[in-house]
């Protein structure tokens, strides 16, 4: 893809890297604001973490669906345009909120907007994993992602922080205002860069119906055993685990009687999980390999989530949510560079379509289980079956493929899909 001064030239010095890395990240801070506003909004107006749980389930559901055929647009249309033309999407109804709360909290509008910028955020995750090999080169995808995420997670401390004092002087309506305008700032930053020609054969690929293209990924992703079995593994582990951050929000106010800005410390402190999660990972799988990382990674979610139904404090729920972040970081960012490495270019939307609409597919209703369940039973309970589950799927992944995956050099490598599917 490279030559081999591209390919040792450091990301630091890359201009188009860096300037999708730094407008991605604050666009990734104003997007940890509605992490923490979203569910205090309909805290404050319900009262209920069966109605946090159902706006979850809901925009999951639109999620999902905007996942089955997102990659099917992104692998037919210019992937910077779209990731703009979303953005924009979601400034302006984001933008909505604050302004209809300027009346009275209005709970039924976000059972709208939601799930259409959930739909939305789905399609421009997946043009942003797809670009990401044609911002730098495959031997540092693992890396780029890394970096990524590592900032992300910088900018998901700092946002909760933030968001819990905005929210707790001036109403978790304004906090939205403020995702809403970091939308502008990723839309900015997309106009100033441009992506590497898209290779391979996609001057020769015959396009077919929607559906046709989007089941050409999902054939790829099935005939892959690595890739079959994290499917499936991880349908498993979202259902388990989607509606967390509803529960831990009841749980630090309800149970432990924090407030607003308690929330967004014990978020914001978390996040530091993710950061570890995120360095660590290129180093982890280049000594340890896929299998080692990624089983790892399950199996340090699974005892984090039950550690945080045990415990009684804040400060070890905020010890133990970083612990369970920095899993959920190495895990995710091992199975997404993977994907990204073995996959065509001209498939590589329609295969992260195909892996994200599969294994979210439980999510919504295990969020609407899992907050109805905390409701019911308690967040002890609900945490220690959580916890074991998950548990469940890394000693599962020790009877898969994954177990024995080593580099991506070491992984079967996909050959290029022939013309016409």
């Amino acid at each position: 893809m490279s030559s081999g001064t591209t390919a040792s030239r450091s990301l630091w010095r890359d201009r188009a890297f860096g300037t999708y890395w730094f407008a991605q990240s604050l666009s990734a801070a104003g997007d940890a604001f509605a992490f923490l506003a979203v569910p205090l909004l309909v805290l404050h107006a319900t009262g209920s973490v069966a109605q946090m749980g159902l706006l979850t389930a809901v925009a999951g559901v639109a999620s999902v669906g905007a996942g089955m055929f997102g990659g099917v647009l992104v692998d037919r249309y210019d992937r910077r345009t779209l990731m703009i033309v979303v953005d924009v999407v979601r400034l302006v109804l984001y933008g909505l909120i604050p302004l209809a709360w300027l009346a009275g909290p209005q709970v039924w509008l976000l059972f709208v907007v939601l799930p259409i910028c959930e739909a939305a955020g789905m399609l421009f995750q997946i043009a942003a994993v797809a670009s990401v090999p044609a911002l730098v080169d495959r031997d540092r995808i693992t890396e780029a992602n890394g970096r990524l995420q590592a900032t992300f997670a910088l900018a998901a401390v700092a946002g909760p922080l933030l968001a819990g004092v905005v929210s707790a002087r001036l109403g978790p309506s304004v906090a939205l205002a403020v995702n809403a305008l970091s939308f502008a700032v990723s839309a900015a930053g997309l106009r100033m860069i441009r992506f590497r020609p898209r290779g391979e054969v996609q001057g020769v690929v015959r396009r077919e119906k929607p559906l046709a293209e989007f089941l050409a990924g999902a054939r790829f992703l099935w005939r892959q055993p690595v890739l079959r079995a994290l499917t499936v593994l991880l349908a498993v582990f979202i259902f388990l685990t989607y509606g967390f951050t509803d529960v831990l929000v009841y749980h630090v106010k309800h149970d432990l009687g924090g407030t607003d800005g308690t929330v967004g410390t014990v978020l914001g402190l978390a996040a530091l999980g993710t950061v570890a999660g995120a360095l660590l990972v290129a180093p982890l799988r280049r000594r340890r390999g896929f299998g080692t990382a990624w089983v790892g990674a399950q199996l340090v979610c699974g005892l984090a989530l039950a550690g945080v139904g045990l415990v009684g404090d804040v400060r070890a729920v905020t010890v133990l949510t970083a612990v369970y972040l920095c899993g959920i970081s190495v895990g995710g960012i091992s199975s997404m560079s993977l994907r990204q490495e073995i996959t065509p270019d001209h498939l590589l939307g329609r295969v992260t379509s195909a892996f994200w609409s599969t294994h979210y597919s439980l999510g919504p209703a295990g969020a609407a289980v899992l907050t109805w369940a905390a409701g019911r039973f308690g967040v002890t309970a609900v945490m220690l079956v959580a916890g074991a589950g998950c548990v469940l799927v890394a000693l599962g992944g020790l009877c898969t493929p994954i177990r024995g995956a080593g580099t991506p050099r070491a992984t079967h490598r996909a050959q290029p899909a022939p013309a016409g599917i």
